[in-house]
């Protein structure tokens, strides 16, 4: 016995005891039930018994009875839908009615109630909830009906199944929800300005809309369309007093999307200090507010950066055609990435952040989540030629095979690249016209860019002669018009060179080099006229004849060279 006693109390011993108790006990934890209420001695004992027709048995029992109360003013019945054991006994009275006001008052302005999510049955469980959910199936105690954003935290509103030693288990307002309804009732329950209103327009019209709200949105309207109006003729003013060009074009493009911007900003904050609509105006009044002031102010930046890019493009690009521009081009084009960068960062963050501050929305981000995978999609088929060219555009920003400022030869036209945006390149022509050629197709086709490394451009043109035409006597004559032309380039490449005979011509290449391809452009022009000004004045008898070759004596061909007058 004593030998046995000594094996259990040894240190191999104990865990081996402990394992096997363990094993045991699993089994009985497996089969306990999860609680389905929180307990509680007594509930509310310094209200008495609720009114007979309350209805506390399920969730959607309680806030229907909650809610019908309080719109009647019977807020001390409605404080039976409350957990007031935080107060103490005696007075749970009269502080029982008064947050019963305070919370319909909270609920009203900011809380969206979604009924199809709140159940009808005791347990709690929801029977139109899919298989899939988390809920689905399972008995609840505990219900969140929404949440308010307060300091920066999220605040749940809950419905908590209680179960009194006494009574059957009642579904009533958190303890939690209980202890915080002051202060969420001083951040979005009625301001000073409702307050002060006359009794009559405090009351609802429909649909929890209260009077005074019906006459304060076409109000609100009204001055803001105004507002807008007159913000956006200071600023105009402002710009048009501006001495600084970029500035004055800046302010002028963006001024009505700052105007929108500002007008809004102020709203919210006029609202949230002087005004507090119901949950229905709220529903939309507060999302519509936020989109403008997220896109509007985003529109009014992406403006400015366009209003100035398109200063510095009228008075460089056409222009930077020198040597040393490659590092000009190679900024300009990197702040057009920059600016489809800040524009595609600026919907991101702006969307998100809209989707962040409209918590009534929570469903609807979750939904996105949700079908991911379809909406990927759905927009990679419609939108396939969109978000080619926008990667298209990103490439070039990246690789940067054309900056802007390039000159290039895209589709036998000479042009300049003028501007680079997410979708299209506008492509500046010698004769000042306009090419929109979409990204993806400009990438698609090979092109020649002139500029790519240097300025310096190498210019050709032929000139198809006769076999009789010297090309000795053609290359000094190229050589000293070259000397004389002010665009050439001395150091540059000087060719003349036969690329292509038949039995009766010849073509004959001129190459002569210039700084950029504007005055390469102009040279060859100019190169190409003199050198037919020189054969003309010169050697006519240089030009292509037709022969005309017959036998003759002793079988030898004679040939004979005529005019094409003459052939005629």
């Amino acid at each position: 016995m004593e030998e046995r006693v000594s094996i259990v109390r040894s240190a191999p011993g104990r865990l081996f005891a402990m394992a096997i108790v363990f094993v045991c006990a699993l089994p009985l934890a497996a089969q306990e039930p999860e609680p389905t209420v929180f307990e509680a001695q007594r509930l509310n004992a310094g209200l008495g018994a609720p009114p007979e027709d309350f209805v506390r048995e399920t969730p959607r029992g309680t806030l229907e009875t909650f809610l019908d109360l309080a719109d009647r003013r019977m807020f001390g019945a409605a404080a039976h839908a409350l957990n007031l054991n935080g107060v103490e006994a005696d007075r749970q009275r009269r502080r029982g009615a008064e947050l019963a006001r305070m919370l319909y008052e909270v609920i009203e302005r900011r809380v969206v109630i979604d009924w199809q999510d709140v159940p009808t049955r005791p347990d709690g469980l929801d029977e139109s909830l899919s298989t899939d959910h988390p809920f689905a199936g399972k008995q609840r105690r505990s219900i969140r009906l929404g949440s308010l954003m307060l300091d920066n935290r999220s605040v749940p509103i809950r419905l908590n199944r209680i179960g009194p030693a006494d009574t059957e288990p009642v579904w009533v307002f958190s303890r939690k929800t209980v202890g915080m309804v002051p202060q969420l009732n001083a951040a979005f329950g009625p301001t000073w300005f409702e307050r002060s209103l006359p009794a009559p327009l405090r009351e609802s019209v429909t649909a929890s809309v209260r009077a005074w709200e019906l006459i304060a949105l076409p109000v609100l309207f009204l001055a803001s369309l105004a507002a807008v109006m007159v913000l956006r003729a200071v600023i105009g003013r402002t710009s048009a007093n501006s001495h600084i060009g970029w500035i004055s074009r800046a302010s002028d493009e963006a001024r009505t999307p700052l105007a929108i911007g500002l007008v809004s900003v102020a709203l919210l904050i006029g609202v949230d200090w002087a005004l507090s609509f119901s949950s229905a105006v709220t529903l939309f009044l507060y999302p519509l507010l936020w989109a403008l002031v997220i896109f509007s102010l985003t529109l009014a930046v992406v403006r400015t950066i366009d209003a100035t890019l398109e200063v510095v493009t009228e008075r460089y690009v056409g222009e930077i055609d020198g040597t040393d521009d490659s590092a000009r081009r190679h900024l300009y084009t990197n702040v057009y990435g920059l600016r489809r960068f800040v524009l595609l960062v600026a919907f991101v963050l702006g969307s998100v952040l809209l989707l962040h501050k409209l918590q009534l929305f929570e469903s609807f981000g979750m939904s996105l989540l949700a079908s991911a995978g379809v909406a990927t999609v759905i927009l990679g088929i419609a939108g396939q030629s969109i978000l080619g060219n926008i990667l298209a555009s990103l490439q070039v920003a990246i690789a940067k095979p054309i900056r802007i400022g390039d000159s290039v030869l895209y589709e036998d036209r000479w042009s300049h690249v003028e501007s680079i945006f997410y979708t299209y390149i506008v492509l500046k022509t010698w004769d000042e016209r306009r090419l929109i050629v979409p990204v993806k197709y400009f990438l698609s086709r090979p092109f020649e860019n002139w500029t790519m490394i240097d300025s310096t451009t190498v210019r050709s043109f032929a000139i198809e002669l006769d076999q009789a035409a010297r090309p000795a006597d053609l290359r000094d004559v190229f050589e000293k018009l070259v000397a004389r032309d002010e665009d050439a380039m001395e150091d540059g490449l000087l060719l003349v060179a036969v690329e292509g005979q038949t039995e009766h011509a010849q073509t004959v290449n001129f190459y002569a080099t210039a700084a950029n391809p504007s005055d390469a452009w102009m040279m060859e022009v100019r190169l190409a006229e003199r050198m037919g000004d020189w054969i003309r004045e010169n050697h006519p008898e240089w030009w292509p004849r037709v022969r005309l070759e017959r036998p003759g004596r002793a079988g030898r061909l004679e040939s004979r060279i005529i005019d094409a007058n003459e052939a005629g």
